[in-house]
């Protein structure tokens, strides 16, 4: 059995149990309040959630996954759909591991899925891929109950491989019919004045909340606009579509770096709710 060790413990979050488990506390018990916990009783398709380093994106993360951990619902399965910023391995890989790993422990690799799923499998395009394993701990943390892990990273961004990404599953599950749960990790515009990445990623959630995903391609690319995962997202809106006639979507918190270290430039953190009635 192999395992998938952690590339960006001691970098994008605490390399040890115990400071993981302090950091995570200590952002739970700022949002505490803020937290929107009613959602949880939604029929929970899945989110987009940010991937930046925890202390600037955890703020924002974690409104997910306290819905994940006050939610009825438990989930078989977590599929991990985000983007490949190395540039190894197949533009839609899974991971060749059977675990992966973090100082918080080990989680199967749902493989159940790996019959029908029509992607190449790449350690290599894993192996170094911060915008995955950054999910895993909060996961971990927020998540009593048994549960495993379908990583899905993506280089080429575009409608088709979303499409694609989205069928896929939605087929596969067709077979296994399991609880399945959908993470699109994407941080939003990178390091720009705070008012001019509000004012682009508007263009962008716009698009998302009207499930538009062509519309989220055509503001990306039209006015150059740095969401990095904008291919998870685009698979997030068209499976939600395939599992729900009618698909709904909360914000569920927008922040930046500068909120943490004052900047002009900025990385902006969007995270995002999807259910059914």
């Amino acid at each position: 059995m192999k395992t998938r060790n952690a590339a960006v413990a001691g970098r994008f979050y605490p390399g040890t149990k115990d400071e993981l488990s302090i950091q995570l506390s200590q952002i739970l018990r700022k949002e505490d309040k803020i937290i929107n916990r009613d959602l949880a009783k939604k029929k929970i398709i899945g989110a987009v959630v940010p991937h930046a380093g925890y202390m600037f994106s955890a703020y924002q993360a974690i409104h997910f996954f306290e819905l994940l951990k006050a939610s009825d619902e438990q989930f078989d399965t977590f599929f991990i759909v985000n983007p490949n910023h190395t540039g190894y391995g197949a533009e839609i890989a899974l991971d060749e591991n059977d675990f992966w790993e973090t100082p918080l422990g080990k989680t199967e690799i749902d493989k159940d899925f790996y019959d029908f799923l029509d992607f190449s499998e790449s350690a290599s395009a894993h192996k170094f891929e911060h915008s995955g394993e950054v999910m895993l701990p909060l996961l971990q943390y927020s998540i009593e109950y048994d549960y495993k892990i379908v990583p899905i990273t993506l280089s080429k961004q575009n409608p088709e491989n979303a499409r694609f990404i989205a069928s896929e599953i939605f087929k596969a599950n067709k077979f296994l019919n399991k609880k399945i749960c959908l993470i699109a990790s994407s941080d939003f515009s990178h390091f720009v004045h705070p008012d001019e990445g509000k004012r682009l990623d508007k263009f962008v959630i716009d698009q998302i909340l009207n499930l538009n995903s062509d519309g989220v391609y055509k503001e990306v690319r039209d006015k150059n606009i740095s969401v990095c995962g904008y291919g998870p997202i685009m698979t997030l809106i068209e499976y939600s579509k395939m599992v729900s006639d009618n698909p709904q979507t909360k914000i569920l918190k927008i922040g930046h770096s500068g909120e943490v270290i004052p900047s002009d430039e900025v990385v902006d953190y969007v995270c995002i709710l999807f259910y059914q009635e």
